[in-house]
């Protein structure tokens, strides 16, 4: 009778060692997923097309794709340096640059018929422009750009500003013909940074 009850005691401890043994490794598991899970992406646009990749030049002359930004939410800017709606976004490029860089937001200008490349760095460097612009390598890539971009989008790029977002897998999510503010930018922004 005493084996049975000390047989009876140890079964039921070590099915409580089991249990608290399961319950625990069941904890890290869960703490493991909650770590790895991302910030959900808003339902992605029914009219979403991926963005045509480029292939441009920055301002100093290094070379840059849309690939390299892979990853990133990103403001591509078609402008130009002798557009006043152009000049009228700068100030509000600037900020949202400043505000939202660091969690993932890369704005690029990308100028188009701007002049010499020493007449566009001038503009840049007077307007205090701090994020990226990038112009042509040999002669027309910008322009060959602005043209991929209007043809994923059934609609041509025929006037400057002309901005697109384009979300971190690389779809543009959003199209703007004309100067935006800078709320307005962030409005549509929000959801993807």
């Amino acid at each position: 009778m005493k084996i049975l009850k000390l047989t009876g005691i140890i079964t039921f401890a070590i099915a409580g060692l089991l249990f608290a043994e399961s319950c625990e490794s069941g904890d890290k598991s869960k703490n493991t997923t909650a770590k790895e899970v991302k910030k959900p992406q808003p339902p992605r646009p029914a009219n979403a097309v991926l963005a045509p990749d480029f292939t441009l030049a920055t301002l100093n002359g290094d070379i840059v794709s849309l690939n390299d930004l892979k990853g990133k939410v990103i403001l591509l800017n078609f402008w130009a340096t002798w557009c006043p709606p152009c000049r009228k976004e700068i100030p509000d490029f600037i900020k949202l640059y400043d505000k939202y860089n660091k969690d993932g937001l890369e704005i690029v200008g990308v100028t188009l018929n701007s002049g010499a490349l020493k007449d566009v760095q001038t503009f840049v460097k007077q307007n205090k422009m701090n994020y990226p612009i990038l112009t042509d390598i040999d002669g027309q890539e910008t322009q060959m750009t602005a043209m991929k971009y209007g043809k994923a989008v059934n609609q041509p790029i025929t006037g400057v500003p002309t901005s697109f977002i384009i979300d971190r897998d690389g779809y543009i999510v959003k199209m703007y013909i004309g100067p935006r503010s800078e709320q307005v930018f962030y409005n549509d922004l929000k959801p993807y940074i």
